[in-house]
């Protein structure tokens, strides 16, 4: 049996639908899924945790606290949830093309 990560991040455009994809050997599947909001964020999550037995959630630097808790109070307590976050530079590196991309106008 494999142990399975959901990892979630956000994109302005991002349909769940679509953007998606697993990547998995023998003892690991990792599923990748891009959101618009954190509606489809919790929708997601319940799903794969509901159809797929995830046991991780790896969420984005984007996803505030709030947002966090909804996502852990929505999959229950058998799910570990974690945030992939960066330290400051790194931030502040990845702010500056998102900026130039477009993601907040």
């Amino acid at each position: 049996m494999a142990f399975k990560t959901l990892f979630l991040a956000h994109a302005p455009d991002a349909d769940p639908e679509k953007h998606k994809c697993i990547i998995e050997t023998s003892k690991y599947k990792l599923f990748v899924v891009l959101v618009r909001d954190q509606e489809s964020a919790i929708k997601v999550s319940k799903k794969l945790v509901e159809d797929e037995r995830v046991n991780s959630i790896l969420l984005c630097p984007g996803f505030k606290h709030k947002d966090i808790a909804e996502i852990a109070e929505a999959v229950g307590e058998n799910v570990g949830v974690s945030v992939a976050r960066g330290d400051g530079p790194s931030s502040r590196t990845v702010m500056e093309v998102m900026k130039k991309e477009g993601w907040f106008d």
